[in-house]
């Protein structure tokens, strides 16, 4: 999750993103198309600089609201993709665009969630190629977890699962992805008081250092200061605005590339992650 960025798959607001209803999405409030865009074009802007190749979901079904977040859909794996069972109702129909898109590109389907598990990408961290670790809450499940691991036990992939907490509730947005991110293979940005202790010991026994984000920002930012994408080690986009994470980052050896996100992130639950399904990383 954080070894250079070659490809990543994206899919722009679409127009009934804009015209959702803020209560039904949990959203903070209604969304403007314009500024949508704006926040969306700054992070590609970023991806491109680096020379990450960007490629697009081109569908845009108006009943799919939350599809510009194509993190969370499929899970992109070193021998293939895994179809996921979204854990938010609402966006359950989304892992059909993604199907079409991998059998586009000829990239292998593994297999797919299928009821009653549910899997969302987001509480899902490679620490390597054989070691996944698996957030238990509100979009993941017991039975899920259990279904990928029976298709990636063929790969000798190894899943450690840990139990998040309720934080604010089934309606809210919190996967593992929202307390941790990866910034180098031996470095994580994390939200302590919320990480599971088993967690905790389980990077101390890899040697994995932690950067402790800040609290404050976390409530303030609803998890988005925590929510940082590696573009290779320790070169991450984040959200602009929180200083004192940013602070913390940046003295652990962190280049950062920040943009806006006022609209498409702050409002709608989802940082640079989430709005990225990174398909290549160099080895």
């Amino acid at each position: 999750m954080v070894s250079p960025l070659r490809r990543v798959l994206v899919k722009k607001p679409a127009a009934a993103m804009a015209t959702a209803d803020p209560t039904t999405w949990h959203y903070s409030g209604s969304l403007s198309a314009d500024l949508l865009q704006r926040d969306h074009r700054a992070l590609i802007d970023i991806l491109q600089d680096f020379g990450a190749e960007v490629l697009y979901l081109e569908q845009d079904p108006a009943e799919l609201a939350d599809a510009v977040f194509t993190h969370d859909v499929s899970l992109a794996t070193p021998y293939g993709a895994v179809l996921c069972r979204m854990g938010k109702i609402l966006r359950r129909g989304e892992q059909e665009l993604h199907q079409a898109f991998y059998e586009s590109q000829n990239i292998p389907l593994l297999g797919r969630i299928e009821a009653p598990g549910t899997v969302e990408a987001g509480d899902c961290v490679w620490l390597d190629a054989k070691t996944l670790l698996v957030g238990l809450g509100f979009r993941t499940n017991r039975h899920g977890a259990s279904q990928l691991q029976e298709i990636l036990r063929p790969h000798q992939v190894e899943i450690h699962s840990f139990d998040l907490p309720v934080y604010q509730g089934s309606d809210a947005c919190l996967h593992l992805m929202s307390i941790l991110s990866m910034l180098d293979h031996d470095l994580a940005l994390v939200l302590e008081s919320m990480l599971p202790v088993r967690l905790m010991q389980f990077f101390r026994s890899r040697n994995i250092e932690c950067v402790a984000a800040c609290e404050e920002e976390f409530k303030s930012s609803g998890t988005l200061n925590t929510n940082v994408l590696a573009l290779a080690p320790r070169n991450c986009v984040v959200v602009e605005g929180y200083s004192e994470t940013h602070r913390r980052l940046q003295e652990s050896g962190c280049t950062l590339h920040a943009f806006s996100g006022s609209e498409l992130c702050l409002k709608a639950e989802g940082g640079p992650t989430c709005l990225t399904r990174p398909l290549y990383r160099c080895p």
